[in-house]
């Protein structure tokens, strides 16, 4: 009767979305097993991603890599999460609950305008069951990039711990043995004659550098990897500074090393005009110069925090 013909429909009904479940596994797979990260354009999008039925999950990368829309960000995104996409397929755990794909927008600017989407390179995941939620969306500004941190995001949407296998990079180390190579030769050179090592503004300055390369956020930059500036999409317009005082950009800590470095130095102009036994009009010469150095960088590094942390009351001068 109509309950059997029902039963009947409903067992067809779930063979056919079986078969077509595992043919999109398949594809999938084979997919994936020639690129790490699958390319995808509106179509695939639309029938692998969107459209049920899906048991695997895909992490995206919605990005801008032609070179006409001129996008580093894109780029150095871009080899941040083919790192963590080989790390995942050449890995012992690798199964087809979890794949990694990226939509280029001169290949898919359908998708970028069916998902809102106005800014690259972003980052979405899409579960295996329900609609992606506000937590499937990563905060680049505020993470970084990294193929580090993206795989703790990973980890945290889809329980997947994926260990981060970088591929060997040489220049490090032969730069390392180039500058040991050199010292060496040098001290080779003036092996007679080793008084430089005992000097205590040699030391000095090479103390002073290292302080401030740590102090500008250099090691924050190799940790997180953030992007060197932001350009918005709509105005063309670069940032530099980033507007958080929880994220920064490379350009940044640039910046605030070479201000870090002018008040240094008009703080080490004062001592010299205070200690020398130069002639006056010299030490007043240095004096005025050591101070027009550190109210007027002190003044820049202000406005920078005070752009940062917002609500912040106090100013100097031109912050």
């Amino acid at each position: 009767g109509l309950y059997s013909n029902g039963l009947w429909c409903l067992a067809i009904s779930k063979s056919c979305l079986s078969t077509l479940l595992s043919e999109k596994v398949t594809q999938m797979m084979e997919w994936a097993s020639k690129r790490s990260v699958i390319r995808m354009n509106g179509e695939k999008f639309r029938r692998f991603v969107k459209a049920p039925p899906r048991n695997y999950s895909v992490v995206i990368m919605f990005t801008a890599l032609q070179p006409q829309r001129q996008c580093g960000v894109c780029r150095q995104a871009d080899e941040e999460f083919q790192v963590l996409a080989n790390s995942w397929r050449y890995s012992s755990a690798f199964t087809n609950k979890v794949f990694f794909a990226s939509v280029d927008f001169d290949e898919g600017s359908d998708v970028f305008q069916m998902l809102n989407m106005n800014s690259a390179p972003t980052f979405l995941h899409f579960p295996s069951k329900g609609k992606p939620r506000r937590s499937d969306s990563y905060e680049l500004q505020v993470r970084g990039f990294a193929a580090e941190q993206l795989a703790r995001w990973v980890a945290d949407r889809t329980d997947l711990h994926i260990r981060v296998i970088r591929p060997p990079n040489y220049v490090g180390p032969l730069l390392l043995g180039f500058l040991l190579a050199v010292i060496g030769g040098l001290a080779y050179l003036r092996r007679h004659n080793l008084e430089f090592l005992f000097n205590k503004n040699v030391w000095a300055f090479s103390a002073l550098s290292f302080v401030l390369i740590m102090t500008s956020g250099q090691m924050w930059n190799h940790i997180r990897g953030p992007p060197y500036a932001h350009k918005n999409p709509n105005t063309g317009q670069v940032s530099y500074i980033h507007g958080s005082s929880q994220a920064q950009f490379v350009a940044e800590t640039h910046i605030v090393l070479l201000f870090n470095a002018a008040v240094t130095m008009g703080m080490v102009l004062l001592c010299e005009a205070a200690t020398s036994d130069m002639d006056i009009g010299k030490r007043k010469i240095m004096c005025v110069a050591g101070i027009g150095l550190v109210m007027l960088f002190f003044s820049w590094l202000l406005s920078i925090f005070r752009a940062k942390y917002h609500g912040y009351p106090y100013s100097f001068l031109m912050s």
